[in-house]
Parts: structure tokens; sequence; C-alpha cells
């Protein structure tokens, strides 16, 4: 049997919580499951928390303090984590960016930017400055780190399995000086090159008029329910709901058979880069109805 990794309270103000939530529950004798009993959460999930790798949810923290006979305090306290937690992201993404490192599969609808998971520094700062012009120098940078450093997961043992589809446009329409947006797509390139990406890029004409409105992440886990986030400029929503959740997934699995296949779309996002390096405007791709 593996040892008990100790718990560091120094590192954060989730570890903090979470080793003062495991001293108090080994103080009250009770293991994870049965501090767990009677709510909708796992024993894992519990434990995850008191290692200060996942958010408290509200009603957990009261499930826990009517159990532990701690008169509020991780109710009370649990809003703490969730701000330190979010950092500089908006604080309706930043669930989304911590569940991100749980995630077994990512499945991205691009319609308006690069996905935040495959933005280059340059691209971050054009498009953070494009929606937020009027942010201090030191804020705007904060923002830019925190969105460059959500690609760590590529990195790690247990990276996702991640799809992007890319409107058209985000290739075609250039954020960034050609030189710059030549980086950005052979950024794409070398993700997709190294089995951390599958892209598929969805032509300008394909008929999915109605799903160009939002931009769409869904989020697969392995013990906890799948979730959907749809975005606009300055909003975003988490969608739980199992019924909606498969609704909207059925909506994707339509957008993908429209895309082109991944090899092709790796293609064209390549040679849209040697066109920025060369000074001319990638042409645009027909999709021609179907017979």
């Amino acid at each position: 049997m593996a040892a008990r990794k100790d718990i560091d309270g120094s590192e954060s103000v989730a570890s903090f919580y979470g080793k003062e939530l495991r001293w108090r529950r080994e103080e009250a004798g009770l293991t994870l499951q049965q501090t767990v009993e009677g709510s909708f959460y796992a024993a894992t999930y519990l434990s995850e928390i008191e290692r200060g790798t996942r958010r408290m949810p509200l009603d957990l923290a009261r499930h826990v303090d009517g159990v532990l006979k701690t008169d509020g305090f991780f109710e009370r306290r649990c809003e703490d984590v969730r701000k330190a937690k979010q950092g500089a992201h908006a604080s309706y993404f930043a669930p989304i960016a911590e569940a991100e490192t749980r995630a077994r599969v990512i499945e991205h609808w691009a319609n308006a930017l690069i996905p935040g998971l495959l933005q280059t520094k340059a691209y971050a700062e054009v498009a953070n400055n494009a929606t937020h012009p009027l942010d201090p120098p030191d804020e705007a940078e904060a923002k830019v780190r925190a969105r460059l450093a959500r690609a760590k997961l590529f990195d790690g043992p247990r990276r996702p399995e991640y799809w992007a589809i890319l409107h058209e446009s985000l290739i075609r329409h250039p954020l960034l000086p050609p030189a710059e947006m030549a980086e950005q797509l052979d950024h794409i390139v070398a993700l997709a090159k190294r089995r951390c990406l599958v892209p598929q890029v969805l032509p300008w004409n394909a008929a999915t008029q109605p799903l160009m409105k939002l931009s769409l992440v869904f989020l697969d886990f392995d013990d906890e329910p799948a979730v959907v986030y749809t975005e606009g400029t300055y909003h975003g929503q988490i969608v739980d709901d199992p019924a909606l959740v498969k609704q909207y997934h059925k909506a994707y699995d339509r957008l993908r058979a429209a895309a082109l296949p991944p090899e092709a779309s790796l293609d064209m996002i390549e040679q849209a880069a040697e066109d920025y390096r060369d000074g001319m405007q990638p042409g645009r791709v027909d999709r021609r109805p179907l017979a």
C-alpha cells in the first residue's frame, strides 16, 4: 500500500483549506467515505479537495460542516478558496480552467478566437487587448500568463484527448501581423504533431449557422458527469444537465461531420502558415453541398 502523501498547507490557500479539512476529518475518526455519505459526492472527490487540487462546492461544504460539526467553518472559507483559485481568470471561466486539468476528453468549437489552450503569447495579448483595452499593464500581463499556463496540461503524464474544431475565419482572417500569425499556426501544427491535439477546420460556408453564435467546450471526466461550457465575449455558462449536455454534443457531432478531416485540416493550417510567411493572404475553401 502506498504511503499517504502529506499536504503542505503553505503551498496555496486551497492546500491550507484541504489540510485543515483532513485534520478535522481524522480528528473526528471518519474515513473519506463516511464523511461524504449522504451527499452527492464520491470519496475520491473529497480526497482531491483535501489535497488542494479541486474546489469545494458550497453544498458539499455545508454537508461536511454538518458531519464534522465545524459550525459553518468550511462553508465560510470555501468562497476564499474559490477566489484564490480563480487567479487572473474571469470568475465565470475559472471553474472550467480548473476542470481542464481533470478532464479525460476536451472538445472545443471555436468560432471567434483560437482557443486559449492553443494560443501563443502574441495572440493572447492581442485577444485580451481587444476585449479589455483599458486593463492596467500588470493586470493584462497576469491574464495572459494565466491563459498560457493552462497549456501545461499538454506536458503532463495524463493529458486529455483534445479535439478542436476551428472556424476557417480564424485561419484566414488574421488577428496578428503575418509573421506572428504564421507562428500561431505553426504552434497549432506542432501540438497536433505531438499528438496533443486533433484539429479540424470548418469551412466558411458550411451550413452551421445555428451554432455560430457561441463557442462550445465539452469536458468529459473519469469520475464525474460531463459538462458543456458556452461563452460569449463577456459571459460564460456551465451546463451540467445531462439531457442538455447530450443535446449539445449531438450538435457538436454535426459540426465535426461538416468540418474537414483532421489530415486535410492540418494541411490547410500548414499551408496558411506558409502563405503568411511569404506575405500572401491564404485563400479560402468552399464546402460543396452534398448531392
